[in-house]
């Protein structure tokens, strides 16, 4: 871990997530990137509202020098590399190019939840990132409050067996020095034999994890019920689980269209920070693709 990207906004929700790479930054360590896209084309700043390119250029300004204000509070205050970079583009955009060009090994942001208007904005660019990130993501619940993360769950419905993914997530975990549990769903409107299936298939995959990443006290359960979700959360908070883990997988537009990332739906309504592992391959297994 040695780069750390961080999006931010301005706002409070942003603010969250910078201290939570601030604090991972200094156990790690990795150096920070603060990363801030103005949309110069956006429908909110196009002339004809009245914007003119002048006001573009105040903004700009404006926003350079918030930049460097943080980067100088930071430097006063904790002993970490940060960097800061502004660009003409959509979040999301910027984003993408960062993550696939940028050598960045993690992206810290925030995420508003979802209530009311707030799901549509900040919380839908987090949202919206990982759909297009190709470096893992972790997303800041914008009320978390920074706790040194014990103990990680990877949720998962696949069984998941590439080093490459799962590589990633024992990695990260050790360099926190926290533990890792695995939590496998089965939905209540699956066939029978899947939730017969899965329950068979969690404690061998238990011991190919224990052994695999000498990960003594791992625990692999079974969870069921109607909703992802609730299930996920209720599990969290009776475990006092500090980071959940997901992968989120590419899919094909229709793919995407009648089976909504499971992952991408999280990120609104977790409590604690949320890790998004992305796969770049393709996936068709509907029974068992977790994202």
């Amino acid at each position: 871990m040695k780069k750390i990207l961080v999006p931010t906004d301005f706002s409070p929700c942003a603010e969250n997530a910078l201290d939570f790479a601030i604090q991972s930054a200094r156990l790690l360590p990795a150096e920070i990137t603060l990363l801030h896209a103005v949309d110069l084309l956006s429908t909110s700043q196009i002339d004809y509202l009245g914007v003119s390119l002048e006001f573009k250029q105040v903004q700009w300004k404006e926003d350079e020098k918030k930049l460097e204000e943080i980067k100088e509070n930071i430097a006063k205050t904790h002993n970490i590399d940060i960097q800061t970079r502004l660009v003409a583009s959509s979040l999301k955009d910027a984003i993408h190019e960062s993550s696939k060009y940028g050598n960045f090994d993690l992206i810290v942001m925030g995420t508003l939840g979802a209530s009311g208007l707030k799901e549509t904005l900040w919380g839908s660019n987090t949202a919206d990132a990982i759909t297009v990130s190709e470096i893992p993501i972790m997303a800041i619940p914008h009320d978390y409050k920074w706790k040194k993360p014990e103990k990680f769950l990877l949720a998962t419905g696949n069984f998941e067996k590439d080093s490459a993914i799962l590589d990633r997530i024992f990695e990260l975990a050790a360099l926190y020095m926290a533990q890792v549990d695995v939590a496998v769903f089965t939905s209540d409107q699956e066939e029978p034999e899947v939730f017969l299936e899965h329950g068979r298939n969690t404690p061998y995959y238990e011991k190919l994890l224990t052994k695999k990443y000498e990960e003594q006290g791992l625990n692999a359960v079974q969870l069921s019920g109607p909703s992802l979700e609730s299930a996920l959360q209720a599990y969290i908070a009776e475990q006092h689980i500090d980071v959940l883990t997901m992968i989120t997988y590419k899919k094909s537009f229709w793919h995407r269209l009648f089976y909504p990332s499971h992952t991408k739906r999280m990120s609104f309504h977790t409590k604690v920070p949320l890790l998004a592992i992305p796969v770049n391959r393709q996936k068709t297994e509907i029974h068992y693709c977790m994202d």
